[in-house]
């Protein structure tokens, strides 16, 4: 029985065991892969069905052949060079003339901005469409679709709108109120033939139709007190080809053309944004984030449920961080389907991205080979990986990249199996580098020449505190008033943190970036220094790195990070707005200094 179930699993693409971030072997236990194979509606709960679906022998996943993969796009200039960029999180931003959120004038301006110190691309959080009938659902990596924007981004000031004030945490439902209503002053007043609109509709495939009804839905749906996602709507809503729905089309055209209109606005600025990069003298220009996967409740699942597993979830097995593992509440892509489709759905989502953008980033890039898959209503630590086409999603990924002329940045961080990095390497993805997680079996930091040149290379992520923040603990003290670690282990990390920190400091000291006197005073130091803050900039700027990006959150002092994972909102998450305006970036020391010693590192003449 075992072995059958063993031989369904593996036929199937699920790993019976795998190595766990610290090298030791995990069992998948049986229950979890009967879970994941019902998920994939293989009746594996019984002997007998289990035995009948052997002798069907249709695997989800077969064997691959080597695939000749080509090289994913990579600038000629930047073949043997290197440049820098800055990250920011879009909806922190605010200016003089933003309404209640970061839009897209505030990232071409930024753009501008950075081109002035040096910068050569300016990232971002994922842009893309979240559920604007229940805006508080603010993740910007629990999208409901990969392939549209989040039109709460749209600039209003270039139409001709009064500017509302900025608040210090962002009030979602308050911004997008007010939004709203403006752009629907707007659509009443527009020119009925417009004929941008006209050719951006016609670009489009059903896809557009499809997710402005969605929207369309979803404020009809929470109107009458259902929730923003199809899983809460009434049966008659759920299928997207019903009757219901198409006479909810027929009678309600003018707002589902309301919700296109939108995208065709948010897209024109995007566009615009990336222009007007490039011509501030940037080589790279935008670098967007593409989020790992959908949430089960959004368009994506309602138009294609075909395409996705509705019984199981993303998420990580148990690891340093989170030893419980952890449940991202998306849905997973069927790697059967996928393949069926010949990956053209994959291709979609990843052209949307690249559109506008000069580089991207593949959140959780392992993604690519396997994904983690929670069964049902189990625990995270009960679930097991799936495989995907590997060799054949690499390839699709080359061929959109080139085809777009964007670079492909992998986030490959967390549980990484054996040769990834290697493989990814080859097909010229540039690995995530992070300086807090870059060290040696001893727990020292890597030098800068440790570092690949195939990499871009950091500080820190949105998950992470900036250093401000992790040089006084202050993210340990999070974590623990959360509940998320014990008085225990809150301790062992203090102490833990402490020893991290003079180890930071003897890395920048052994690499002639601080001096001794300079080190014993940073040492001693209850917060960071500025001169910690440059060196260790500089320090990411000398490795190899091909790219190299600044956190906007450093570069400015702040202490609070973006996203305490395992909360919502108890810490605020997504919801902060950066302490300086636009208007002020250029007055600050520390941000001057930090940009001017990158800067002199990679200067954009080599």
């Amino acid at each position: 029985m075992d072995d059958d179930l063993d031989r369904l699993a593996q036929l199937y693409g699920i790993a019976t065991a795998y190595d766990s971030e610290q090298g030791e072997t995990v069992i998948v236990s049986d229950d979890t892969k009967r879970g994941l194979l019902c998920a994939m509606g293989v009746a594996a709960d019984t002997p007998q069905g289990i035995a009948q679906a052997l002798r069907v022998g249709l695997p989800v996943a077969d064997k691959e052949e080597i695939i000749a993969v080509r090289p994913c796009f990579v600038p000629e200039w930047l073949q043997e060079g290197r440049c820098w960029g800055i990250s920011c999180q879009l909806y922190s931003l605010h200016s003089e003339r933003s309404q209640g959120i970061g839009d897209f004038e505030d990232l071409a301006r930024l753009c501008e901005f950075g081109a002035t110190l040096g910068a050569d691309f300016v990232g971002t959080n994922p842009l893309h469409a979240l559920f604007t009938a229940d805006p508080e659902r603010a993740s910007p990596y629990s999208p409901s679709s990969r392939r549209f924007l989040n039109p709460l981004y749209i600039a209003l000031d270039p139409l001709s709108v009064p500017i509302a004030p900025q608040r210090q945490r962002i009030d979602y439902t308050e911004a997008w109120r007010q939004k709203k209503k403006v752009l629907e002053l707007l659509f009443a007043k527009r020119e009925a033939a417009d004929p941008g609109f006209i050719r951006f509709q016609e670009q489009q495939d059903d896809a557009l139709f499809a997710f402005a009804t969605f929207e369309a839905l979803s404020e009809a749906m929470v109107a009458e007190g259902h929730g923003s996602g199809w899983h809460q709507w009434p049966e008659a809503y759920r299928d997207c080809r019903s009757s219901a729905v198409r006479d909810y089309c027929e009678a309600h055209r003018e707002r589902v053309e309301f919700h296109a209109w939108m995208q065709w606005l948010a897209a024109s600025q995007l566009e615009q944004a990336q222009q007007r990069a490039r011509a501030a003298g940037m080589r790279i220009g935008l670098y967007l984030d593409l989020a790992v996967g959908v949430a089960p409740d959004g368009m994506e699942t309602w138009w294609d449920p075909d395409l996705v597993v509705g019984g199981a979830r993303i998420g990580a097995p148990p690891d340093l961080f989170n030893s419980g593992g952890q449940d991202w509440g998306l849905a997973p892509l069927s790697p059967a389907v996928l393949e069926e489709r010949n990956l053209e759905p994959f291709a979609r989502d990843l052209e949307a991205s690249m559109r506008h953008a000069g580089a991207i980033r593949i959140d959780h890039a392992m993604a690519l080979q396997r994904l983690f898959w929670i069964p049902g209503d189990a625990r995270p630590a009960g679930g097991g990986y799936v495989q995907y086409p590997f060799e054949r999603m690499l390839a699709k990924l080359a061929e959109v990249s080139l085809r777009s002329n964007a670079m492909v940045i992998g986030e490959d961080l967390g549980t990484v199996p054996n040769g990834f990095r290697e493989r990814m390497r080859e097909a010229q993805v540039q690995s995530y580098r992070l300086m807090l997680f870059e060290r040696d079996a001893r727990g020292s930091y890597l030098p800068p020449e440790a570092y690949p040149s195939e990499a871009l290379a950091c500080l820190a992520t949105h998950d992470l505190p900036p250093l401000a923040g992790w040089w006084t603990g202050h993210d340990i003290q999070l974590r623990h008033r959360a509940g998320l670690i014990d008085d225990a282990l809150a301790e062992r990390s203090r102490q833990e943190r402490v020893e991290e920190r003079e180890g930071l400091v003897a890395a920048l000291g052994a690499a002639r970036l601080l001096s001794q006197a300079d080190a014993a005073v940073a040492k001693r130091s209850e917060s960071v220094p500025p001169n910690v803050v440059s060196a260790v900039h500089v320090f990411l700027a000398r490795t190899p790195a091909r790219l190299m990006l600044a956190q906007l959150e450093d570069l400015v002092g702040e202490t609070e990070q973006t996203n305490l994972p395992g909360t919502d909102r108890e810490h605020a998450n997504w919801r902060r707005v950066l302490g300086p305006s636009l208007e002020e970036l250029a007055s600050l020391p520390l941000l001057q200094m930090v940009a001017a010693a990158i800067a002199q590192e990679r200067p954009r003449t080599q």
